[in-house]
């Protein structure tokens, strides 16, 4: 299937592996270029040292065209960022800050930029700033997608920018697939289905309970990591997103989140004093990270949390990528041809 998606990325199929933190890692990524699609590797829990190495092991695994994602908010992600230019990665997909000099990087050795954006407005503005695509999430997607449904804001992106699309957000089949074909995008971004797959690195009970839960078992709110966040639906994600810290919890916590990234503790106090908002999602971020790992890596759902979208409810087995992908577009092939004829 050829779309403006796989001519600019020179991939086989529109099928995109978003870049989940602890999901993304360079087996799952080299496993999605292998099957034919663009997989986008997570850098957000990484300082630079693990970056460089994640993105080489991904080429030692792969002669195909891969990704790199960063969370511009995020502590640490710039110089992620740098190490992903200096590498000249082929592919950079910046979030949730401006990446106008990640456009200038990439451009300078041929590289292609995809930013994430939630509204037309966002959209407008990173075409304005030269980037190659968008990556439009909608309310279903997991953790940071808009308040807007990917079915209302698929097409009002498509009407307000001439970039190709790559839908996220409630997409894990051939029909999925199809609608966002109609509704203006070039290829669809299925992270939570490719996170319940056999080369995921998702412990195998927090897999199963994917595949157990329904379209209505996550959560949505702004109190576990600071920002409007999708997670699966248990006691302990409740328990964690009952409230926001407060910021006399904040600064212990930014002092751990610090740590990791090599951040001093007299900067991380100063921003307490100046900028106690910062701080706050500093801490939230950090606290939030451990969550988000322990679910993932370990299976710990007493203290773990997943980032999850309401499309789990539509996972139903564990297949291998290549599999997966075959299966989604013969579903879009016989969905298709099941439309009524004019």
């Amino acid at each position: 299937m050829r779309t403006a998606i796989t001519e600019l990325f020179g991939i086989t199929h529109p099928l995109i592996c978003p870049g989940m933190s602890y999901i993304a890692v360079p087996e799952l990524v080299a496993a999605v270029g292998n099957a034919g699609g663009l997989g986008i590797l997570a850098t957000g829990p990484w300082n630079a040292e693990q970056t460089r190495a994640a993105i080489r092991r991904v080429r030692e695994l792969s002669d195909k065209p891969f990704g790199v994602g960063v969370t511009l908010l995020m502590p640490g992600a710039a110089e992620n960022a740098r190490v992903a230019l200096e590498e000249k990665v082929p592919v950079i997909n910046f979030s949730l800050g401006k990446g106008d000099w990640i456009v200038e990087g990439a451009k300078a050795y041929g590289g292609k930029v995809i930013a994430t954006v939630t509204t037309e407005k966002h959209a407008r503005a990173a075409e304005k700033i030269g980037v190659d695509a968008l990556l439009v999430t909608g309310h279903e997607a997991a953790a940071h997608g808009g308040d807007v449904t990917s079915l209302a804001l698929i097409p009002a992106v498509r009407d307000a920018v001439r970039l190709p699309i790559i839908a996220a957000g409630g997409f894990a089949d051939g029909r999925g697939l199809l609608a966002a074909l109609a509704l203006g995008a070039d290829a669809v971004a299925m992270g939570t289905r490719l996170a319940a797959t056999r080369e995921s690195p998702v412990h195998a009970t927090t897999k199963g309970m994917i595949v157990a839960k329904g379209v209505s078992e996550t959560l949505y709110n702004a109190r576990f990591d600071g920002i409007p966040c999708r997670m699966m639906d248990t006691p302990t994600a409740r328990r964690k997103s009952a409230r926001a810290l407060t910021l006399i919890e904040a600064v212990p916590r930014a002092m751990m989140a610090a740590r990791k990234i090599g951040m001093s503790i007299g900067k991380v106090l100063a921003g307490a004093l100046a900028q106690p908002a910062a701080i706050k999602q500093l801490a939230q971020f950090g606290a939030a990270t451990e969550s988000i790992r322990l679910a993932i890596e370990e299976g710990d759902h007493q203290r773990g949390v997943q980032l999850i979208g309401q499309a789990q409810g539509l996972v139903r087995d564990l297949p291998a990528v290549a599999d997966l992908f075959a299966r989604v577009l013969d579903e879009a092939a016989r969905a298709r041809a099941g439309l009524p004829s004019s």
